[in-house]
């Protein structure tokens, strides 16, 4: 199979990496030559500079869209349209405008699109999806993410200003760039059905989107939920919880572990009116001992390679990606307006 990159920035050299990894060395490179980062590891692969040539010389199986967020339709209509399954990157893109004409050439080409939010293979959010379907907690009633790191030390070999998440003119900000829980809430809970957001460029950072966002959510099924996001927390801290009528289950990023709190049969019993002891206890799902940050995107890859060879269909789709995109678009549309959003 061949598969053409398109963006070989830190995203893009890591899937090329996971696929060299993974066995597929058929690689196209598609660049514009203004990486920060070594060329020699891009040296043995044929390189285009034009998506069309590419397209057409080439004849790519797949095609990664990695490059910065406002073009990535640029590269998935086109891609769609010949047929190329497609791992497009989070965010799909930087507003909702175009988004028809993918689902036109996707429905024409019947061409697959795997979207890449990567902490759907995250074993402690694999685990904490089992326990929630299993109803291990009973009915869920709220969830709250807290999701800050500082900006700068993301790609420290890089002026932090020029990268596509300080830059509106890239699709950046807070919201998109770590949408990933906008993304995960959803999977674990249940679609959304109303939002709000509040968002401000508070910090000291030198970026022309905003830095900092409150978000409140409704789900369909009548739970709440709250996310905190920002580019400025050091040290940075990645986490959710979420509560239900019989327990809580909390993750941590920092260990990567599930943790579920099964409340006791007796400190659930109300019918008598009586003061009710707190019983229950936590219990522990850790990560294997070996695993490290990129095997979430190495089985990421493993399971588009899947999807190329008609092995798979894709478990986080288009129509995913979309309702993220509309998500954000909700939580702007809200600081705009200074009102909840449906959805």
């Amino acid at each position: 199979m061949k598969f053409l990159i398109a963006g070989l920035g830190s995203i893009g050299r890591r899937h090329m990496r996971n696929l060299i990894a993974l066995g597929e060395k058929d690689l196209v490179l598609l660049r514009t030559r203004k990486t920060t980062l070594p060329e020699n590891e891009l040296d043995p692969f044929p390189q285009e500079t034009d998506l069309q040539v590419a397209l057409k010389k080439h004849k790519p199986d797949a095609v990664i869209v990695a490059n910065p967020t406002s073009m990535h339709l640029d590269v998935a209509i086109p891609s769609a349209e010949a047929g190329c399954a497609i791992l497009l990157e989070k965010p799909i893109s930087d507003s909702l405008e175009r988004l028809d004409q993918l689902e036109a050439a996707i429905k024409k080409s019947g061409s697959k699109v795997l979207v890449a939010f990567q902490f759907r293979f995250h074993p402690g959010l694999m685990h904490a999806r089992q326990l929630l379907s299993d109803g291990e907690i009973g009915r869920i009633i709220s969830a709250h993410v807290h999701f800050g790191e500082y900006l700068p030390a993301w790609h420290p070999w890089e002026d932090y200003r020029k990268g596509y998440a300080a830059r509106a003119d890239m699709g950046g900000g807070v919201v998109r760039t770590q949408c990933h829980s906008l993304d995960y809430l959803p999977w674990l809970i249940g679609k959304v059905e109303s939002a709000w957001g509040l968002t401000a460029r508070l910090s000291d950072l030198e970026v022309d989107v905003e830095d900092t966002a409150k978000i409140g959510l409704r789900f369909e099924s009548g739970a709440l939920g709250s996310l905190h996001l920002d580019y400025n927390q050091q040290p940075p801290e990645h986490y959710f919880t979420i509560i239900g009528t019989k327990g809580t289950i909390k993750w941590n990023l920092s260990d990567g572990a599930a943790r579920i709190y099964r409340a006791s049969a007796e400190s659930l019993d109300i019918s008598s009116g009586a003061g009710i002891k707190a019983g229950g206890a936590w219990e522990t799902y850790p990560i294997p001992e070996s695993w490290e940050r990129n095997v979430m995107f190495l089985e990421q890859m493993r399971h588009f390679v899947g999807v190329v060879r008609g092995e798979a269909e894709p478990s986080c789709t288009l129509e995913d990606g979309i309702q993220v995109m509309k998500l954000i678009s909700a939580v702007h549309e809200s600081q705009k307006a200074g009102r909840l959003i449906q959805l």
